[in-house]
């Protein structure tokens, strides 16, 4: 057998636990699902999966293209100006 090297790991129980239930589906441990992570990680030279920032969704798509159809421009300096704005 390998040598091995511990690892601690922390995350939130929640987390940690649907982890645990997703991979077990797929016939592995957490430990065999992170050492899978890691050599993925070393074949890609970086994260094995793309990182962005979140598209908007269809409701603030909407809420964008209201705002523009009636002018409603920022910044404001205020809340009450904002809500003025947008009951104008």
């Amino acid at each position: 057998m390998a040598n091995k090297a511990n690892l601690t790991l922390r995350m939130e129980p929640e987390l940690k636990a649907q982890a645990s239930e997703l991979f077990k589906a797929l016939g592995m441990d957490l430990s065999t699902a992170t050492g899978i992570f890691y050599r993925q990680a070393l074949r890609c030279h970086g994260l094995p999966f793309e990182v962005k920032l979140d598209e908007p969704n269809e409701i603030t798509y909407s809420a964008i293209q209201d705002a523009e159809e009636n002018d409603i421009y920022g910044p404001f300096d205020t809340v009450k100006d904002l809500m003025e704005a947008l009951n104008a």
